[in-house]
Formats: structure tokens, C-alpha cells, sequence
């Protein structure tokens, strides 16, 4: 929920340290470290204090949103990305044209994976061919960057394929390692018991077609998770309805209060509330 960093509401850096000793005592309690990402937003002053706050708690990379960021050029795009990275390193973010995202230019990707400290990229855009100019970026870039799937409405595609670019007598390859992503803030153990399995298949083996008949059953679930028939109005609200329903939230609450559920999504609780 952006509206965290609303003054009036002044919940950042709260939400960060609790989530942040979350990690630590599951940490200490299981032995397994886990990697912090934090999401820093706004132009580049804005994001580079959130980054610096971030590290100080012990994050240990920052997710850089271009969200509200339509008037700004992609070079300047780039240099608020190059900023941010003398602080942190950088998870660039492919973000979703319909929930405020914009369309990137190949050129654009092709700069942000050149900086030494990014290190990862979320690709979000919910386009195959968008998906695919990231993918290539990386594929290309001088040094080790991992690629994550955003895209909600192709999770178990995305998380078993292996884009392969040409490059003169060589082939260059770049597979998705994981996901970060809204669905899975829902039925969270399942997505990882899938996340696992997928990981364990073998790359030099054919896929079974039985994954690909649950890459759209995933897809469908999602479709209902973030209302895509109504342009995905009220996605937080959405997932929160999820999480009441399983007991894990009272209410669907939402800091801002122009977020709620969308038509598609409201018309679904009532016909839950009344039994059907």
C-alpha cells in the first residue's frame, strides 16, 4: 500500500523494521538467511533517502518503482536508477502500464542493466514482448543479473522458461529464478510447494504437459484474485478479500480510501456472503 509514506500516515519505516525482524527471527529460528527487498518509490531524492533508510535497517536490495514517474524521460529514468545504485542494489521493475507503468524502449533496458549494482529485475509489464526485451537485456549485460517474474498472468509459464537469444556463433540464455509477486501474498504455500517443484524439474527434459494446463489455471485464479475483466480496480482490496476469507485479515481495510474492491470483485463477495 503506496499510501504508507503519506506523512499523514507515516508508516514506512515502521512497516520495514517489523517486516525486517520478521526475517530475522525466522532467521534465527530456522537457520536459513533471508535476502530483505525493500520497495522504494518517487524521484530520485525521494527514492535514494528510502533507499538509504532500507540499508540501515539491513535490507539488502531495493525494488525501484517507476511508478508516477510518466513525466519524467527515460534517461532521466535511468540516471535516478544509477543514483539509487550508489546506495543499494538495484531490482529494476517492469511495472504494469494499467496499474500506472509505462512502455520501455529495449535502448532503455539495454542502460539500466549496464549499471554495475543492478542486480535483478522484476519484469512486470503483463506482455510477452516487453517480457521478452528485458529478458534479453540480461541475457546481453556484462555481468550477473537474475530475472523475476511480476507478471500475475503468467507465473508457471514464466517460471519454466528459458529465453534464448542468438549472439553471432553463440547463444545466450537467461530463465526466470523466481517470482515477486501480489498473488502470492495468498495461498502462500502452496505457491512455494509449486515454486519448488518447478525449480526440481529438469532443464534437459521435456516439460510435462500437465504444467502448462496449471499455468492457466493459475492464470484464472488470478483473474479472479485481481478482478481483470473490470482493468484491475481494487487489486489490493482484492488480495485482502482473499486473506479475510482464509481467517488471515478481519477486514479488507485499506489505508487510502479511495482503494476498495473492484465491480467484479464486490459482486463476488456478496454472492460469497450470501452462501452461493
Amino acid at each position: 500500500q503506496f499510501a504508507i509514506r503519506d506523512p499523514k500516515i507515516n508508516l514506512f519505516e515502521t512497516v520495514l523494521r517489523v517486516v525486517k525482524s520478521e526475517m530475522d527471527a525466522y532467521s534465527a529460528r530456522s537457520g536459513r538467511h533471508l535476502r530483505a527487498i525493500a520497495g522504494v518509490c518517487g524521484e530520485a531524492p525521494q527514492a535514494v533517502a528510502e533507499a538509504k533508510l532500507a540499508g540501515s535497517i539491513g535490507y539488502d536490495a531495493v525494488l525501484v518503482s517507476p511508478g508516477g514517474l510518466g513525466h519524467l524521460t527515460e534517461e532521466q529514468l535511468i540516471e535516478r536508477t544509477r543514483l539509487i545504485a550508489e546506495v543499494m542494489p538495484v531490482v529494476g521493475f517492469y511495472l504494469q502500464v494499467a496499474v500506472g507503468g509505462r512502455v520501455f524502449s529495449y535502448d532503455y533496458w539495454q542502460k539500466v542493466c549496464a549499471i554495475q549494482n543492478v542486480v535483478a529485475v522484476k519484469a512486470a509489464p503483463f506482455n510477452r514482448y516487453l517480457t521478452a526485451d528485458v529478458a534479453r537485456a540480461i541475457a546481453f549485460a556484462d555481468h550477473e543479473i537474475t530475472l523475476y517474474t511480476g507478471n500475475d498472468d503468467s507465473i508457471v509459464t514464466d517460471l519454466l522458461t528459458t529465453y534464448s537469444f542468438q549472439d553471432g556463433d553463440k547463444v545466450r540464455t537467461c530463465r526466470v529464478k523466481g517470482g515477486l509477486l501480489g498473488h502470492w501474498s495468498a495461498w502462500t504455500k502452496t505457491a512455494v510447494d509449486m515454486f519448488r517443484k518447478i525449480q526440481a524439474l529438469p532443464e534437459d527434459q521435456p516439460i510435462s504437459p500437465e504444467w502448462y494446463t496449471l499455468a492457466a489455471q493459475v492464470t484464472d485464479v488470478n483473474s479472479a484474485f485481481f478482478d481483470s475483466r473490470n482493468n484491475f480496480a481494487g487489486v489490493i482490496a482484492g488480495m485482502h478479500e482473499v486473506l479475510r476469507r482464509q481467517g488471515l485479515l478481519k477486514g479488507i481495510w485499506c489505508l487510502d480510501p479511495e482503494e476498495g474492491l473492484g465491480k467484479g470483485l464486490a459482486q463476488l463477495r456478496l454472492a460469497h456472503a450470501g452462501g452461493t
